[in-house]
């Protein structure tokens, strides 16, 4: 027997008012009543529905982690409609349904779309509209959480880029203060000695070596090593301490340069000499690290706020496309850092600038190199081209990863599809 009572809530419901009766009749003689606990689970995640819920009473909501935590991404009050729906594809919610406090629901198993598409057509419209909407709302989600994991990967990656010379300065400026009291003791005791002018424009010589050769100049560890036993041996030759050759190896002077020092300088002088000056050097040469380290940080932010156009409003302009490219790899360097990975830039020389809003363009080729990244594997290679051909400027990013499997190539650009490892399973309608 109909419930005449269920007809009649169901006609007062919003966004129903326009439905014929006749249809909620039908809706009411062909659906089942059910009432449902606060916290109850309607449809667990990824299991497929098979009923359409008309909501008469409460609410219920779904809630998609994404990676990023559990987020809230729509509910349904009375008079909204959800569960599977006609003409969708949905195969299995993203999250659980869930009702958020006590509800009364209308459900209707999918077995009688058929008839209800025939009977119900103002209903079924209305079921319609409420899918594309759902499904506009889902996707807007899936950009929103896209864009905050995207960022969260860059401000990583930042965080990582500008740890490593930020960590050098400090290290650096910890060690410059040791090392100034060093030169400023060893200045004393030079000073304190008796030393001709002959000695000390020897002395101010070799002393200004060390600002015209760059510090560090012996990269190689081995070379280093051999550098500070051959001057050790040469100090304990000359009865001075060998343990200063740790500091003389790390500035540019020779055995030859030592040697002609002697023949100006000896005792306590040389000793006093040889421990301001390497004192002293390796002070510029902490000064010099920091500095680089200091340029460094500063070339990022440069490329940071190049890459954003952050001095800029969001207009279109002309765009440096060579720039822009090569700003996104230095922004995506941890993550390349990471994979290993080898990015090589190809770009026509005198390319001309294009008309687009900066960091918007911006956006693709992080969105695309990003995505190299993530299909290579560690020590894979990715390939950059910009070109014109004819009247367009074309740019090409190519990664040598095993590309989309064959079973969804043909889908990747239907409406809604979303590739979901390792079942690559369609996951909205």
């Amino acid at each position: 027997m109909l419930n005449i009572d269920l007809v009649n809530r169901i006609a007062a419901l919003p966004n129903l008012q326009k439905v014929p009766r006749t249809e909620l009749e039908w809706l009411v003689e062909h659906g089942q009543f059910e009432m449902y606990d606060a916290g109850a689970i309607l449809a667990p995640k990824g299991k497929r529905i098979e009923k359409l819920w008309l909501i008469l009473v409460g609410r219920v909501a779904v809630q998609v982690d994404r990676g990023i935590g559990p987020r809230l991404v729509i509910q349904w009050h009375a008079g909204d409609v959800s569960g599977i729906l006609p003409y969708s594809r949905m195969t299995g919610p993203p999250g659980h349904n869930y009702c958020e406090i006590k509800s009364e629901i209308l459900t209707i198993h999918e077995t009688h779309f058929p008839e209800m598409i025939y009977r119900c057509p103002v209903f079924t419209t209305y079921t319609v509209h409420t899918m594309l909407d759902r499904a506009r709302r889902f996707n807007a989600s899936d950009l929103q959480d896209e864009k905050m994991i995207a960022l969260g990967k860059l401000a990583a990656g930042l965080a990582h880029e500008i740890n490593n010379p930020a960590s050098a300065i400090v290290r650096s400026a910890k060690q410059l203060l040791v090392q100034l009291a060093d030169v400023d003791s060893a200045f004393r005791s030079l000073g304190a000695d008796v030393v001709t002018d002959d000695m000390f424009s020897s002395i101010q010589q070799l002393h200004a070596a060390c600002f015209v050769i760059p510090a560090n100049t012996f990269t190689s560890p081995i070379q280093r090593a051999e550098k500070e036993d051959e001057i050790a041996d040469w100090l304990m030759r000359r009865k001075l301490d060998k343990t200063e050759a740790e500091l003389i190896s790390n500035i540019p002077i020779t055995i030859d340069t030592l040697e002609k020092l002697t023949s100006k300088l000896s005792g306590k002088t040389l000793a006093f000499t040889l421990h301001w000056i390497a004192a002293s050097c390796s002070t510029s040469s902490l000064v010099i690290d920091i500095e680089r380290a200091a340029n460094q940080i500063s070339e990022l932010i440069t490329a940071i706020k190049r890459f954003t156009y952050m001095d800029n409003l969001s207009r279109s302009e002309p765009v440096d496309v060579e720039a822009g490219l090569r700003d996104t790899i230095k922004v995506l360097a941890a993550k390349s850092k990471t994979k290993k990975a080898t990015i090589k830039l190809d770009v026509q020389e005198n390319l001309p600038r294009v008309r687009a809003i900066g960091s918007e363009l911006n956006q693709v080729w992080m969105n695309l190199i990003d995505n190299a990244l993530d299909a290579i594997t560690d020590s894979g290679n990715i390939h950059i081209s910009a070109r014109m051909e004819l009247d367009h400027l074309v740019v090409m990013i190519a990664d040598d990863g095993p590309g989309i499997p064959a079973e969804i190539l043909s889908k990747i650009f239907d409406p809604f599809f979303q590739p979901n490892p390792p079942d690559w399973e369609q996951d909205l309608g």
